[in-house]
């Protein structure tokens, strides 16, 4: 058993041992400080990629915001921070601030730059992401770090300093900034900057700690009190960064479970014999929470749906929440420009609206057109009776005549006569004419009838 135990730790350890697989200090070094520059071309690189990351965010495209990343040089002077702590090195760690800060204000300004001339000036969901952040960029940040470090020091370094790029996204929340700085949107631009400097510290922190864990040599240091001052402030301001981050999550997690408590109280309680839910909105913030639920179907009774739902709010951890209810005709023209699936079903039944109306106003026509002939019909008995004296009865109307053998159709105007005695052909010619001259119409067909008697 003790040899069982003995051969598994060893294997273990040979799975996570570091040193045959590291560079030299001197190597792994000199990498960093390589990278820490931002003179020449890697400033102008710099620029090239916030300005490809601003055309990513306006254009709200994923892939061309990581491909920015990609680009970017700025994880050169982060590292080096972390590198200049580890081993107190306050040239390195002067010069990789210096350069950072240069960095970081060329990039805000050339975003700033595009997003004024830029037509677009709407923010999209890319953008949106960079101005929340919570405890998981703090990790993200670390663990990034972490591995970058790593992969600095180790002989093979595969793909993992892009993959730390594209992870920590450093780019996008200084994109950002430069969005919230042309557009006077401080949401966006402390939001972001506070996205910024999570990323950096705790990649820094990162750093600091593998340089440590790695067993770095130190620069000989002749004032020890400024290194523990120095490390002293590390920690404290790690820590400083880290609690605002703690409370957007403590409110994301609260906003997230208001969200599913909603939906799960719209599930279970609106459930409705002929009315249906439609949509439902929710709102959140510190100070009000709201649930909109929009019905569609056979409208219910205001008052008592409102009671009855709210009673239930309670069984949902939704104390306190507002509950606005829309059906019928309680809707208006602003819920529907707020809400986009609302909207579309809104325009395609105006659209059903439409049509049907013009099928309303075409059969109205034609049952006015008919109703006028029957009227003009019995208003001229008495002239008919002068005029044309061998006629009985008369019935005009328009009818759809389909040929046999063709199957074409065709409409005909059809005056059906109930003669005393025949017409001659000249007297027949005589009320074809008159008959398309009182009825206003193009042709028509006499068709003479017997056989009719009326009531008395």
């Amino acid at each position: 058993m003790e040899n069982l135990v003995t051969k598994a730790k060893r294997i273990i350890v040979e799975y996570f041992t570091l040193t045959p697989y590291l560079v030299s200090q001197a190597e792994a070094e000199q990498s960093i400080r390589d990278g820490v520059s931002f003179r020449g071309t890697n400033m102008i690189v710099l620029i090239l990629a916030i300005l490809i990351a601003s055309l990513g965010l306006n254009t709200n495209s994923t892939a061309v915001i990581i491909g920015a990343m990609l680009i970017s040089p700025l994880m050169g002077p982060i590292i080096g921070i972390g590198l200049g702590i580890g081993i107190q090195d306050f040239d390195l760690l002067r010069k990789s601030l210096r350069n950072l800060a240069m960095a970081a204000t060329f990039s805000i300004l050339a975003s700033a730059v595009y997003f004024v001339i830029s037509p677009v000036s709407e923010g999209h969901s890319e953008l949106l992401a960079r101005t929340q952040p919570t405890i998981y960029d703090v990790l993200i940040g670390f663990v990034g770090g972490a591995a970058g470090i790593i992969a600095i020091a180790s002989r093979n370094k595969g793909n993992v300093i892009p993959g730390v790029a594209i992870a920590t996204a450093l780019m996008p929340p200084l994109c950002t900034v430069g969005y919230g700085l042309a557009t006077l949107q401080t949401q966006f631009f402390f939001g972001a900057l506070y996205l910024f400097l999570i990323n950096s510290i705790f990649i820094c922190l990162a750093t600091f700690i593998g340089v440590k864990v790695l067993k770095f040599k130190a620069v000989e240091v002749e004032d020890t009190h400024r290194v523990r001052n120095l490390r002293r402030w590390v920690y404290i301001i790690s820590l400083l960064c880290l609690l605002p981050s703690i409370y957007l999550t403590y409110n994301m997690l609260r906003q997230s479970r208001f969200e599913y408590n909603a939906h799960r109280f719209v599930a279970d309680e609106c459930v409705f014999a002929d009315t249906h839910v439609l949509s439902t909105k929710t709102d959140w913030s510190t100070d009000k929470r709201e649930i909109t639920i929009t019905l569609i179907g056979s409208p219910l009774s205001p008052d008592s749906l409102q009671m009855a739902l709210s009673r239930q709010l309670k069984f949902y951890n939704l104390e306190g929440t507002l509950l606005t209810i829309i059906q019928g005709n309680s809707y208006n023209l602003r819920d529907v420009a707020n809400d986009g699936s609302i909207k579309d079903l809104y325009e395609l039944s105006q659209a059903a609206i439409a049509k049907k109306q013009n099928d309303i106003d075409s059969l109205k026509q034609i049952i006015e057109q008919s109703s006028q002939r029957d009227a003009l019909a019995s208003s001229i008995a008495p002239e008919l009776k002068v005029v044309f004296p061998e006629i009985h009865a008369l019935s005009v109307s328009r009818n759809v005549f389909a040929d046999v053998d063709s199957s074409l159709v065709d409409t005909i105007n059809v005056a059906m006569i109930q003669f005393d005695r025949p017409l001659t052909a000249a007297k027949r010619n005589n009320l074809i004419e008159y008959l398309k001259a009182r009825f206003h119409v193009d042709d028509i067909v006499i068709v003479e009838v017997n056989n009719i008697n009326f009531a008395q």
